[in-house]
């Protein structure tokens, strides 16, 4: 009996209660809020991948390439190099040649690879064709003469080396290349004649 009075005399307790219960539910269904710090950040994070995605998309894609495509010769390459002087005859007969290697697969040359030999003398008769033929095309000069010591190695060497300089800005003209009858020929025939009609 004294249960029952206790029930009845307290029906503001039990609503408090229920509504207690209800709001503890309510809040075990639903997601803690998200932080505006952390979705501001989401948002950039997208927004940088859409704006590279493009990017990278448009970027050759180099695992298609072969080994040979990769570490190959380029499409045109041309390499010339004047080397090992070498010094012949006796006394007022004494001159020197140079080895001429050339490396290429520019079609204007018909050997990939080749080495030949030139003294100083072809290259002024070879220079003096070149203006002959090539009126739109500066030809450079060549190392000048010397009349002392010239078989000297200091000498050599430096006449070497203006050689060199010659030859890579000659052969490497496509003017040069595309109209001169005569430059393959100097650069790559063991038989060349300087006195041949070119």
């Amino acid at each position: 009996m004294a249960s029952q009075t206790d029930d009845n005399t307290n029906p503001a307790a039990a609503a408090a209660a229920s509504k207690s219960a209800d709001i503890s539910a309510t809040d075990a269904n639903q997601s803690p809020p998200t932080s505006p710090t952390t979705s501001s950040a989401a948002a950039t994070a997208a927004a940088a991948e859409r704006l590279h995605r493009p990017i990278l998309s448009s970027l050759p894609d180099t695992r298609q390439q072969s080994f040979d495509e990769i570490y190959g010769p380029p499409e045109n390459f041309l390499e010339i190099e004047v080397r090992s002087p070498r010094t012949h005859g006796i006394g007022r007969h004494m001159y020197t040649d140079y080895e001429l290697v050339c490396r290429t697969n520019i079609p204007a040359f018909k050997l990939r690879q080749s080495v030949v030999r030139r003294r100083y003398s072809d290259f002024e008769y070879f220079r003096d064709i070149l203006e002959r033929e090539s009126a739109r095309v500066t030809i450079p000069p060549l190392p000048g003469k010397v009349f002392t010591n010239r078989f000297s190695d200091d000498v050599i060497e430096g006449r070497r080396a203006g050689l060199e300089k010659f030859l890579k800005i000659v052969v490497g003209h496509p003017l040069l290349q595309t109209g001169s009858k005569v430059l393959a020929a100097f650069v790559q025939d063991p038989n060349w004649d300087r006195n041949a009609s070119w």
